[in-house]
């Protein structure tokens, strides 16, 4: 079983190529931030280690993790980001693997990790090949404006957290364009597969 990672900035795109390789070529996608999610739920060893921390000034009216208040605390504090960061990702990394165990039992072919910390948190020892969806900034901005709403002012804040394209080209082992049309976009991914012997699965 091949192993891709896809990482890159917010707004670059990673959803979509996740979809097109799982409906081009069959793959098995999966995004760290969700196995997070579900590791975070309420009762889960992960999530009363970060209310230990973090106090229950971080929980809604359900008991449940308010990620926005949480997101507060961390994303002004590097120290307490790198704590959440060390109760979370070792747990959804386990995960992973036994993701990734139940796949290769199954027979599948790709498998793809997407995770946002994906060079800062070392995903990159999981993967045989890991791929940087590049888009500029311009054009990120555009997108998140039109898919999400976001300000000028909250994006800024989110790219100025986020590495910068130097170490994404440099943390990555190839990089997919998706400035242009994402029909362009495909055409490189088609050709990166066509290198790794990936057939599409309906040809």
């Amino acid at each position: 079983m091949k192993i891709i990672g896809i990482t890159g900035g917010i707004g670059s795109g990673k959803s979509q190529v996740l979809t097109y390789l799982e409906k081009t070529y069959g793959a098995a996608c999966c995004q760290a931030d969700q196995v997070a999610k579900r590791l975070q739920k309420k009762g889960t060893k992960c999530y009363r280690r970060i209310v230990d921390h973090f106090g229950e000034g971080i929980l809604d009216g359900e008991g449940r993790l308010d990620r926005a208040a949480l997101g507060n605390i961390v994303f002004s504090n590097k120290a307490q980001l790198r704590i959440l960061n060390e109760i979370v990702h070792p747990a959804v990394k386990e995960k992973i693997r036994e993701i990734i165990r139940k796949e290769e039992k199954k027979g599948t072919s790709v498998f793809v990790l997407e995770a946002a910390l994906f060079i800062e948190e070392n995903y990159n020892a999981m993967c045989d090949e890991v791929w940087y969806i590049y888009a500029d900034e311009e054009t990120r901005k555009r997108r998140l404006t039109a898919s999400r709403g976001y300000s000028e002012e909250k994006i800024e804040g989110i790219f100025a957290s986020q590495m910068s394209s130097s170490d994404f080209f440099a943390g990555c082992d190839r990089a997919i364009d998706n400035c242009n049309s994402f029909q362009e976009a495909c055409g490189e991914i088609d050709d990166v597969m066509a290198q790794l012997g990936i057939k599409k699965i309906h040809e």
